[in-house]
């Protein structure tokens, strides 16, 4: 989750994902985050299979807040279509978009 997405939410309160060794399509659901006032869910941005999920969130949904590019971050995947990684934005352009 970015920077700007996670101050769109507000405070996360709970962090719901899919377990290690599933594998998920480009733009499916992978989780969720709860927020005080919504929930909202994650989508997997390439196609790939977990390999990990980040258990310190279960207990401290709040890293995401804290620390969106460090100790908040959610999964991390084998990628399956490296062709996919062509349609992701750099930080540059992301800046743009949500400016």
């Amino acid at each position: 989750m970015t920077d700007f997405a996670q101050s769109e939410l507000g405070e996360i309160v709970y962090v719901e994902l899919e377990l290690v060794n599933v594998s998920i399509d480009i733009g499916d659901v992978f989780g969720s985050v709860e927020a005080v006032k919504t929930v909202s869910d994650l989508y997997m941005p390439i196609s790939g299979k977990i390999i990990e999920i980040n258990e310190k969130l279960e207990d401290d949904a709040e890293l995401v807040n804290t620390d969106p590019y460090g100790e908040g971050w959610m999964i991390k995947i084998e990628i399956s279509n490296t062709k996919e990684l062509e349609f992701l934005m750099d930080a540059a352009a992301y800046e743009q978009l949500v400016a």
